[in-house]
């Protein structure tokens, strides 16, 4: 071996596993390759094989580069003893890539028993524990993976590599973030404490991701925002080509608290058709079909979803983005109404439910999984499913320290405990205002209510709670805002097959015929003494308010004082009469359509499902009538 060649592979290993450079060490390995090949060294080649491929898998990512550094390796292994521990080195990796490519681990698993067996070379050994380790990335294969990690960290004392014991301690760290262990942050201050020793550049990157994912836990976005710029810095630095990923998926977990992602849209669009993504990674996918139902992109969410579906969503490859990946596919099919979706998910992640959702190497955490198993179950119609699920969402993310998913869990309990039991019901009160509070304190924006997926057909039913209407249909919820349109809607629904005269309706002037009085509330004398009864409560605490000089809150209550106003303006006339409509039975006709096309339209942003049944079941004209569909019809 010559002097350049053997510089070469110094450099090259120096690079690798002391500093963890992963770029430099690349192109000493490269040069120390082409050198072997000329001179005829196979051993030396076959060394400069496996240095080429790094310390993690799969860091080469277009193909062309992939295979030129696996056609290297695999000419090198050739040209060697096949009982010689390089030989073994060189079939651990070619069998490691060859699993992380297909998303499982059938060959590297037997050659790790062969490596325990031989004894007769440590570094083979600790280099088939960490590789096996980056193949089994499920998060069914948390206990095997933890006791490999243990084994690795072991092994590093025979190998006297100190890149064994980082990389050893650095997998038992994300391990443990995994399993949601509570003492987890003990692990991650042995590793810290030995980079402030000697830095290494790789599994600094990884670290420092981690400190990232923390500081959104803790809901510091503005502050993770810039760690996560820093260490997109120090990753690229290191030569990690996961770390434009990485970034992306730290910037996502952001948006997606603080109740942004479908700000995201266009980058998500680009980020799914990278080269550099690795194979076996659909977060990225599942995000983009998030951030459409966000935006209200249907059809891009729709086909996002069904390509993440495929022939099954079982078929899913289990990476180190699978319960991220599940976790998007799961608010997307909630968003989407999309029930048969939202339980081939529950199933697949009940088994799960104790772990954390925690994306790539500690990139981003997104709190328990029983958060989106509630979601599912929500999605289902399992009120009652979704409640318990998330009742303990909520705890298993307070032991995390987790407080935006916290919020999240909290606020989607609420919306649960409203669904089925009323949004007047004092449990989802309270469990609303505290996440409404948390929110307020973390600067997120929490979600809207999206009602249960069961079939929408049958009779509709309305109900007045103050200045919100709950709709009811099939099992569904929506609540939605006060409006003129949602009077008449109330009216026309509490008298099915009923035609109703928009003029009638216009002026609030329709009585049923009969005994066949509506139980429906619209603007009658007891609404309207009750709105009264309101605008002298309200004038009351504006007045103390404003000797109080509290402006910002009088100025909140003027506004629903105004609203108030509005309204029994509307509705009354001289002597406080119900007003009739003033002018012709066309200009009624006009008038009421088009306020009842509104009252849909703010309906079916709460829930499509129902805005779409009642669109079909209510006519309008000069006459309105409310038709409902019954099932199978």
């Amino acid at each position: 071996m010559g002097p350049d060649l053997k510089l070469a592979l110094v450099l090259g290993e120096r690079a690798l596993y002391v500093n963890g450079d992963l770029q430099t060490a690349r192109r000493w390995y490269d040069r120390a390759y082409r050198q072997a090949e000329t001179c005829g060294d196979p051993i030396a080649l076959a060394m400069a094989a496996l240095g080429l491929g790094g310390i993690w898998l799969h860091e080469h990512r277009t193909c062309a580069e992939s295979e030129r550094v696996r056609a290297r390796q695999r000419h090198a292994l050739s040209l060697l003893d096949p009982r010689s521990p390089l030989a073994l080195r060189l079939r651990v990796r070619l069998s490691g890539e060859q699993d992380y490519r297909t998303g499982g681990h059938d060959t590297i698993m037997p050659l790790l028993a062969q490596a325990r067996r031989s004894g007769g070379d440590a570094t083979a050994l600790a280099e088939a524990l960490s590789l096996a380790h980056q193949c089994l990335l499920g998060p069914e294969h948390a206990e095997t993976r933890l006791e490999l990690a243990t084994a690795l960290i072991g092994q590093a004392g025979v190998t006297g590599r100190r890149s064994d014991l980082l990389m050893g301690l650095l997998c038992r760290t994300i391990d443990l973030y995994l399993a949601a262990d509570p003492h987890t942050e003990r692990c991650l201050e042995e590793l810290h404490g030995l980079l402030t020793d000697h830095d290494h550049l790789a599994v600094g990157y990884v670290a420092d991701s981690i400190d990232v994912m923390l500081t959104i836990r803790a809901g510091r976005f503005a502050e993770a925002e810039k760690r996560a710029g820093e260490c997109l810095a120090r990753g690229v630095a290191a030569g990690d080509l996961d770390a434009p990923a990485g970034y992306g998926g730290q910037l996502g977990a952001i948006r997606w608290f603080q109740g942004r992602v479908a700000e995201l849209l266009p980058v998500l669009s680009d980020m799914v058709t990278s080269p550099t993504l690795s194979p076996v990674d659909n977060s990225y996918l599942a995000g983009l079909a998030v951030a459409a139902a966000t935006a209200g992109d249907v059809r891009l969410a729709a086909g996002s979803l069904a390509r993440l579906r495929g022939r099954d969503l079982s078929e899913l490859p289990r990476s180190s983005t699978w319960l991220t990946s599940m976790y998007c596919v799961v608010e997307a099919a909630h968003l989407l109404q999309d029930a048969d979706t939202a339980a081939r998910a529950y199933a697949l992640l009940s088994p799960f439910a104790g772990l954390s959702v925690v994306a790539g190497l500690g990139v981003a955490c997104f709190g328990s999984v029983h958060h989106s198993l509630g979601m599912a179950a929500l999605a289902m119609g399992d009120v009652d499913r979704a409640a318990g699920h998330l009742r303990a969402a909520v705890q298993g993310n307070l032991a995390l320290g987790h407080w935006p998913a916290v919020a999240l869990s909290r606020c989607r309990l609420g919306q649960a405990l409203a669904l089925r039991d009323g949004p007047r019901d004092r449990a989802a009160l309270r469990e609303q205002a505290l996440a409404t509070e948390e929110a307020r304190q973390l600067g997120m924006v929490l979600p809207a209510v999206v009602g249960r997926a069961v079939p929408a057909h049958g009779a509709c039913r309305f109900g007045r709670h103050g200045r919100h209407w709950q709709v009811e249909l099939g099992g569904r919820l929506a609540l939605v805002d006060h409006s003129v349109g949602m009077t008449h809607l109330a009216t026309l629904v509490a008298n099915p097959g009923r035609e109703i005269l928009a003029a009638d309706l216009a002026g609030g002037t329709w009585t049923p015929d009969g005994d066949g009085s509506s139980d429906q509330p619209v603007l009658d004398d007891v609404a309207r003494d009750a709105y009264r009864e309101r605008l002298g409560q309200l004038e009351a605490a504006i007045d103390e308010l404003e000797s109080m000089n509290d402006l910002e809150r009088a100025a909140a209550l003027r506004l629903e004082r105004e609203w108030l106003v509005a309204e029994l303006g509307a509705a009354t006339g001289i002597g406080g009469r119900a007003r009739p409509f003033a002018g012709n039975e066309e200009r009624a006709r006009i008038a009421v359509g088009k306020a009842i096309r509104r009252a849909l339209s703010r309906i079916s942003a709460v829930d499509r499902v129902i805005g779409d049944e009642l669109r079909g079941a209510v006519q309008m004209g000069l006459r309105c009538c409310y038709r409902p569909r019954r099932p199978g019809g």
